[in-house]
């Protein structure tokens, strides 16, 4: 008798339970995160390092996301997301997460604590000082600080102070004269204005006692004659999202500028207060700030505003360190030679970042361009950049030098608006013609063209990257740019930059770019199902996409689709993904891998086997809704052979790594996974030994040729 046939299970795909929530996996990326201050194998002031950056991610996250649900609940908003949560659902299952991760990260605090006591490094109470060290402490603090202390009384004629965004409060409680009148005082801790949170303490070793210990210990100074019975720490973290109507603003500089200063006051979302306050006080300042205390009250177990750790990481010990890496010359890019030729002869140029240092490449490439008596015009979107970075100054100086200049800021590029705002006056009064991009849409691509004119005639010069125009962030994050002289590329540029200061959408035609909103989400849907349609046994289909977020429901599905067929889909997902591999019968095929390392990988690599015709994608785009349907973005292909031989390199590497990785299961869990030989390498650490090798390759073959060179001249 024959076995009966098993029914292939039918899916809809609109099954919520298909769906993971956006904001519980980006926490749960922030566990990876947070992963790396607990793994021995991470040097000690690294695993330092990555408490401080789990903490500063939560505080984006309340000031965000959690900003963002409750200006829906407030709202009213009772639509459910694709995975099935309403706003209220989602908020209470975050917050249920983020108190893990608080009790995970104070355990793992405590244990750092002691390891760096063996390194003579650490944070000491303030009363454990002997009486010099006290007084050393205490003469810095009158010297230097307490001239920015200011106390705050809160009492019938002293309304409730106004507790501004993540910064550090002592709330001091005194009884006052015979009568013993109780009083309360806020006192602001002033880290942040040029003053460290850290203050070190003299004599062997580093160690550090904290600013707000010290005010407290002082408290006599600043309240005198007063009984003080108490004193407790709390912070506050407000939301971030006070967008305004920019369609019906006359003038959306004003506008921005209006919304930096209504942040400053905007909502609180979150309080955070030590264990040992008195419940008393605790619903006092919950009900002061409009919160609700059993939900938005967050208790710290240890050291509050961990995201100061980064004083405490950057203590210089080599040995408790990474090994260090300085970021490295691109072997095509030869100092001696003009890096417009050396871009035309080679006709396309990929850049790693930060392997391939952004100074001497992308920098350097504004810097000529500035100067060069043949370069016509330089265009340019600026999404975000450093105060360290030179780019700024260079499109300044080529405005200076008559060169025909444009640059688009985006000023609504959350938490820089400010800067942006700089910028652009900057560049304006430099006679740059400055402009904010197209009403309703974020510019977040990263473009620059430079028009030049060559022996031949005109021709344009382009990078286009996926990370920002930021010396800063191109040390520490994981990005690909593009050099080339691509023509059709160059077409695509000039009509991208019309769009971009016309905001004049029609007929406009690409030849290879791919910019959204108009453009991308259709292309990256149509070779999706071009992949389908091309899988066979003979030539089985693949995608492969690397990026920091899929959370675009359209492009979930269709990746889901595309898997029941058969195709193979490859996922280097670092943070949010909606997608569950490992479903019978609809997601087999697929696997989801997330790396996390010493740099924060941001790079956007699509992937399509296409039949053996294969196609490399790169630009600024994740796969989120945002992104395809409410912001510029732009991908460009990527045809040169070399360029296209290290992004596949790139791949393979993340996809076979078994030190960096983490591996979700159908679940939604991730599992980190295990070399066979625990010294192994992660693919960062084997991409810095392969960029070194590259380099110190290119060093010896031009040593040697102009030796042979010299030999024939002989």
């Amino acid at each position: 008798m024959n076995a009966p046939v098993e029914t292939p299970v039918e899916y809809d795909l609109n099954d919520p339970a298909l769906y993971l929530n956006r904001e519980l996996t980006w926490l749960a990326f922030n566990e990876r995160v947070l992963h790396e201050a607990e793994d021995a194998r991470t040097p000690l002031l690294e695993r330092v390092k990555f408490i401080a950056i789990v903490s500063a991610n939560l505080d984006e996250f309340f000031m965000k996301r959690v900003g963002g649900l409750k200006q829906q609940l407030g709202a009213g908003v009772t639509r459910r997301t694709v995975d099935g949560r309403t706003p209220a659902q989602q908020i209470a299952e975050c917050y249920a997460k983020v108190r893990e991760m608080e009790l995970r990260k104070a355990a793992i605090w405590e244990e750092l604590v002691g390891l760096l006591a063996e390194q003579q490094i650490g944070i000491l109470p303030y009363d454990s000082l002997d009486s010099e060290r006290k007084a050393a402490v205490d003469d810095l603090y009158y010297r230097n600080i307490y001239p920015l202390v200011t106390p705050q009384s809160i009492d019938p004629a002293h309304p409730f102070p106004f507790i501004s965004n993540l910064s550090l409060n002592l709330l001091v409680s005194a009884n006052e004269g015979d009568e013993r009148r109780n009083l309360l005082t806020r006192v602001k801790v002033p880290v942040g204005t040029g003053i460290s949170r850290l203050l070190k303490v003299p004599g062997e070793g580093d160690w550090f006692v904290a600013l707000e210990e010290v005010i407290a210990a002082n408290l006599h100074r600043l309240l005198p004659g007063i009984d003080i019975t108490a004193c407790n720490r709390f912070r506050v973290t407000r939301n971030a999202n006070t967008e305004g109507n920019e369609e019906q603003a006359e003038d959306l500089l004003s506008l921005i500028e209006l919304e930096v200063r209504e942040r400053r006051f905007a909502p609180i979302v979150r309080l955070e207060v030590g264990t040992r306050m008195d419940p008393i006080l605790r619903g006092m300042l919950a009900a002061e700030l409009g919160l609700d205390e059993t939900a938005d009250v967050f208790e710290f177990q240890t050291l509050p505003q961990q995201r100061d750790l980064f004083e405490l990481a950057a203590v210089d010990r080599p040995d408790l360190h990474d090994t260090p890496f300085t970021p490295l010359e691109h072997p095509e890019l030869r100092a001696d030679q003009n890096i417009f030729h050396l871009i035309r002869n080679r006709g396309s140029l990929l850049l790693a970042h930060p392997y391939d240092s952004f100074i001497t490449s992308v920098e350097r490439f504004l810097r000529e361009a500035a100067t060069d008596p043949k370069v016509r015009a330089i265009k340019m979107t600026l999404y975000r950049t450093s105060g360290e970075s030179k780019v700024v100054d260079y499109l300044m100086h080529a405005a200076e030098n008559g060169k025909q200049v444009a640059v688009v800021v985006e000023l609504k590029a959350r938490f820089d608006e400010a800067a942006n705002i700089r910028w652009a006056s900057r560049l304006e009064q430099a006679g740059v013609h400055v402009t904010f991009g197209v009403v309703g849409l974020k510019t977040h691509s990263k473009v620059i063209l430079v028009v030049r004119q060559d022996y031949s005639g005109i021709r344009r010069y382009l990078h286009i990257g996926t990370g920002n125009y930021n010396a800063s962030t191109a040390r520490m994050y994981s990005d690909f740019g593009l050099f080339t002289v691509d023509a059709q590329i160059g077409e695509d540029a000039t009509e991208l930059f019309n769009y971009l200061t016309t905001g004049y959408t029609p007929q406009r035609h690409y030849h290879k770019l791919l910019p959204s909103p108009k453009h991308l989400k259709r292309a990256l849907m149509e070779r999706i199902v071009r992949e389908r349609k091309l899988h066979c046994t003979e030539n089985p289909g693949l995608i492969q996409f690397k990026m920091n977020a899929l959370e675009d429901v359209d492009i979930t599905r269709a990746l889901y689709e595309a898997a029941r067929d058969g195709v193979r889909v490859e996922l280097i997902i670092r943070d949010t993904c909606r997608l569950r591999p490992g479903i019978p019968g609809l997601s087999e095929n697929v696997r989801v891998v997330s790396i996390v390392g010493r740099f924060l990988e941001h790079a956007r690599i699509y992937y399509f086997r296409n039949g053996g015709d294969e196609e490399y994608l790169i630009g600024s785009a994740d796969s989120m809704k945002r992104n395809l349907e409410s912001r510029v973005e732009v991908v460009t292909p990527v045809e040169d052979v070399d360029a296209r031989m290290q992004l596949r390199q790139t791949l393979d590497m993340q996809l076979a790594d078994h030190r960096s990785a983490w591996e979700m299961d159908s679940e939604g869990n991730y599992t980190q996974l295990r070399p066979e030989v625990p010294e192994a390498l992660g693919c960062q650490e084997k991409l810095i030994a392969w960029h070194k090798a590259r380099y110190l390759a290119s060093r010896r073959d031009r040593r040697y040729g102009k030796r042979g060179r010299r030999r024939n001249l002989r």
